[in-house]
Order: C-alpha cells, then sequence, then structure tokens
C-alpha cells in the first residue's frame, strides 16, 4: 500500500508550518473544480521575512533554495487547512516559484529546486509538477521567494 502524504512527513520528519493568514484582500487556497489554487507564499517568521533582499546580492542561492521549501511546506499546510488533510491532495500540478533576483542572476531554476524537491519527497512522482522559475526585481515585504501552486484535490 502506498504511504499517505501525512505518512510521508512523519517518515522525513517534515512538519509543515502553521497555516498562513492572508495578510490582503485574497484567499489563501481557493478550490474550484478538484483543483486548489494556492496563493504565493512568502516565509515571515515572528513578523519578519526569512531572509530579505535579492538572492545573489543579499541572500546566498543555497538559503533561498531553503527558502522556497519552506514556502512549499507552507502552501502545504494551507491546503490541509483549507480542506482538512493533506492526504486529500492527488497531485501537485503546476508550481511557479518566484525569485527576487539581483542582476545577472541566473539560477533561478536551483533555488526553485527546493520547492519541488520537497514536494517529490511527500508525493512521489504525484508531487513533480509542471514548474515556472522566475526571476523578478522584488517581492512583497522584501522576501527572496515566493511559491504559488496548484494541486488536484478528492
Amino acid at each position: 500500500m502506498v504511504p499517505t502524504p501525512t505518512e510521508q512527513l512523519a517518515a522525513h520528519r517534515i512538519e509543515l508550518p502553521v497555516p498562513p493568514l492572508p495578510a490582503g484582500t485574497y484567499a489563501p487556497v481557493v478550490v474550484h473544480d478538484g483543483v486548489a489554487y494556492v496563493s504565493g507564499q512568502v516565509v515571515v517568521e515572528n513578523g519578519a521575512v526569512v531572509s530579505p533582499g535579492l538572492v545573489d546580492r543579499d541572500v546566498a542561492p543555497e538559503a533561498a533554495r531553503a527558502v522556497a521549501r519552506r514556502a512549499a511546506l507552507q502552501g502545504l499546510s494551507a491546503v490541509g487547512a483549507a480542506l482538512g488533510s493533506i492526504d486529500r491532495i492527488r497531485r501537485i500540478v503546476r508550481v511557479t516559484v518566484y525569485v527576487a533576483s539581483s542582476p545577472g542572476f541566473v539560477r533561478q531554476h536551483e533555488v526553485a529546486n527546493g520547492a519541488t524537491e520537497v514536494l517529490v519527497d511527500i508525493f512521489g512522482e504525484n508531487g513533480r509538477p509542471a514548474r515556472a522559475a522566475v526571476g523578478v526585481a522584488g517581492l512583497p515585504l522584501n522576501a527572496p521567494v515566493e511559491v504559488e501552486l496548484w494541486a488536484a484535490v478528492d
């Protein structure tokens, strides 16, 4: 029998963070026609953005990759709060990782791997999404990374 996502979290010793609260006029998750659309996730800890600044100038790419991982887990937490359990997720369909990039930084895909690798750890091949890794001039609250995801759900 295939382990559930919750069992995979335990097996990998991963804890989901507290579900995020909206910081504006939007919903953390919208479920429509079997898809959970998760709003962009910026990692905030104790009221402050984790590792603020531009990647490769202020934030090491490896640190940004860790933030991308945390943002993906935060997105799963949002889905779990909306649906009652992440076990209702059948497939991660799409992930977009926005990377606040210093001029000349072209390794956004490496930062994005932090988000998608943890999804594969939890969901196996059903966690391997279509993906975009996008370099941007800046993100809300001076965050280095923002992750949004779409998940097929029961």
